[in-house]
């Protein structure tokens, strides 16, 4: 029923800027959470940013804490990561994910219960 759309994907040098969106359709109840995830090429999928929709608390991976801020617009059922600094370490496929109900954990991805297709982000060197 809740679908998730990711943009802001592309092509960027290292040490430049990118801005990720997630849409999330219908309404996204307050107590939940949204959070940003990477995969890599031969790599894991690895946690990358969580933010609660109502209160904002934000949480973050240590790789990227200091160079990426995650933010929402509740009017719009938006999550946005702003990625500074980006290193080529940083490519990889970035996804949207989504808790259908209150959950403790973010820093999971089976505290999620649903997920965009994913954006493509490539920083060069």
């Amino acid at each position: 029923q809740v679908q998730l759309v990711e943009s802001g994907g592309g092509l960027v040098q290292a040490g430049g800027s990118l801005r990720l969106s997630c849409a999330a359709s219908g309404r996204t109840l307050s107590s939940y959470a949204m959070g940003w995830f990477r995969q890599a090429p031969g790599k894991e999928r690895e946690f990358v940013a969580a933010i609660r929709w109502s209160g904002g608390t934000t949480y973050y991976a240590d790789s990227v804490k200091g160079r990426f801020t995650i933010s929402r617009d509740n009017a719009k059922n938006t999550v946005y990561l702003q990625m500074n600094s980006l290193k080529p370490e940083d490519t990889a496929v970035y996804y949207c994910a989504g808790q259908s109900r209150g959950r403790v954990g973010v820093r999971s991805g089976d505290e999620y219960d649903y997920w965009g297709q994913g954006t493509q982000v490539t920083v060069s060197s």
